[in-house]
């Protein structure tokens, strides 16, 4: 059977839009006499993320667990062991991400691939596991007017991979599930979480760490979207 045309489009915000500023991070690392510099910690997070994207892991947390998780393993990554020290500038971090969302850095690319996406004809929603400040945030990066709807966890009360979360943006962007596609960086978060309700699916895997996802992958939005442009997912 030949698959319908997508009109909307559901996005994960952090790794598929936006991303943790590290530079931030370094910059409070070092103020507790931590070395760092923000394009290591950058290249580390793929492969931390992975370690948290496992279905166990998955099963046991919930979405500010494995924030936690993921910047200790970004650290243990690049080789900065734990220490009083770590903790503390870690307190901070997580200080300014609970007042503001670290959130910030938008990905190169993003903010023209949403602009095509738009031009194409296609709506686009966020559907993302975040910390009450996601509307915010887009606001402050000049992103939110590109979206008709943005589904954050925490306003909500429910965390992707639930499928009411994805239930409920369908319901408020009035997107029917068999032309919808949704994309985001976690496998068994937003590949396992859409497909459970009946979302289409794609994975955002800029560092090829998922070369056997029985799903469409995409180095980044960009290239995403041109496939969805061109009609070739």
């Amino acid at each position: 059977m030949q698959t319908q045309p997508l009109r909307t489009l559901f996005l994960d915000a952090g790794g598929v839009l936006i991303d943790p500023n590290w530079d931030r991070v370094a910059e409070i690392l070092r103020r507790h006499g931590v070395e760092a510099d923000g394009p290591t910690l950058r290249a580390a997070e793929p492969h931390a993320k992975l370690r948290i994207d496992q279905p166990a892991r998955v099963r046991i947390t919930d979405d500010a667990a494995r924030g936690f998780d993921l910047f200790h393993l970004v650290l243990e990554r690049c080789g900065i062991a734990l220490s009083s020290a770590t903790d503390a500038a870690l307190d901070d971090v997580h200080d300014y991400h609970a007042r503001h969302n670290l959130w910030e850095r938008v990905i190169d690319g993003t903010t023209e691939a949403l602009d095509h996406l738009r031009t194409a004809g296609l709506v686009l929603v966020v559907v993302s596991n975040a910390n009450g400040k996601l509307h915010a945030l887009l606001d402050r990066l000049d992103l939110s007017r590109r979206f008709e709807v943005v589904v954050d966890s925490f306003v909500e009360g429910i965390e992707k991979p639930d499928p009411e979360i994805f239930r409920i943006a369908l319901e408020r962007s009035g997107a029917d599930p068999a032309t919808t596609l949704h994309a985001g960086d976690l496998y068994q978060i937003d590949v396992l979480g859409a497909r459970s309700a009946g979302l289409r699916q794609a994975l955002i895997d800029p560092a090829g760490l998922y070369p056997d996802a029985d799903c469409a992958r995409f180095a980044d939005l960009s290239a995403l979207a041109s496939a969805v442009v061109e009609c070739r997912i």
